[in-house]
């Protein structure tokens, strides 16, 4: 297969509507029964399984079967990566900005990217984790943990020594679909937002990638980054244009 040829087929399997909505929901990176997927993509239980059989003849989403239970997942964090890069190449509408729903708008602020932490959240978080040199952007345009940076994720409660590195290191910039700027992705980004739930500065949703940023979270980023989110939480919820866009696409 060429490579014209295999990025035509990703392209349309992910261009139809129903399964683009599919895709988007799998983003929270758990796996969810064909029922779910065909109320939250808005087609039959039987259109439903078409769909899923050719996103997993194509590769982007695996099934796990459970007793007679198939549950369905994004192949892995390349496949969400490459969605949420899409979701920025949204058509540009060069008209008045449409105001964003409440469910929206706690999307945009903090959410999951697959495995880490996303949106206005933690896109804070990684431009702090930055600007206090616990991680560098490195030439390679990868993210580079510092010795400061090791004791800093040590007090939360992360072991960075024991996190095991991909083929990029342990740390990566993911860009964030809605900010524009990039978030902070790879094996310490997965192992960030895990302890952040697991202390409970976060809380999932259900059935969503929204997160929650509890009352403790906010004091923790306050003290520890010197995080406002309460100044975040004011500011206009209007991303640009083509994070409109994409949102109120993923809302639909």
């Amino acid at each position: 297969m060429t490579f014209a040829s295999g990025f035509s087929t990703a392209a349309a399997l992910i261009a139809d509507p129903a399964r683009a909505r599919m895709l988007t929901f799998l983003l929270d990176g758990r796996a969810y029964p064909a029922g779910q997927l065909a109320e939250v993509s808005g087609v039959t239980p039987q259109t439903a399984s078409s769909h899923l059989a050719q996103l997993l003849a194509g590769g982007l989403v695996t099934c796990e079967a459970q007793g007679r239970h198939r549950y369905y997942r994004l192949t892995g964090p390349r496949v969400a990566q490459a969605l949420e890069h899409l979701a920025t190449l949204a058509t540009h509408q060069p008209v008045k900005r449409p105001a964003l729903s409440t469910e929206a708008r706690e999307l945009r602020f903090c959410r999951s990217c697959y495995d880490h932490l996303a949106g206005q959240i933690g896109v804070a978080v990684t431009q702090a984790l930055q600007t206090h040199r616990f991680i560098a952007m490195a030439d390679d345009q990868q993210f580079r943990l510092t010795p400061e940076g090791a004791a800093w994720f040590e007090a939360v409660g992360i072991d960075t020594q024991a996190l095991k590195p991909t083929r990029r290191g342990i740390a990566r910039p993911c860009l964030d679909w809605t900010e524009r700027t990039y978030h902070l992705a790879g094996p310490l980004g997965r192992q960030l937002l895990d302890t952040l739930i697991a202390r409970g500065w976060l809380r999932r949703a259900k059935d969503t990638r929204r997160l929650q940023l509890t009352p403790k979270g906010r004091l923790e980023l306050k003290q520890r980054l010197d995080i406002d989110a309460e100044t975040l939480a004011r500011l206009p919820q209007y991303p640009p244009q083509q994070g409109v866009a994409a949102i109120n696409s993923a809302q639909s």
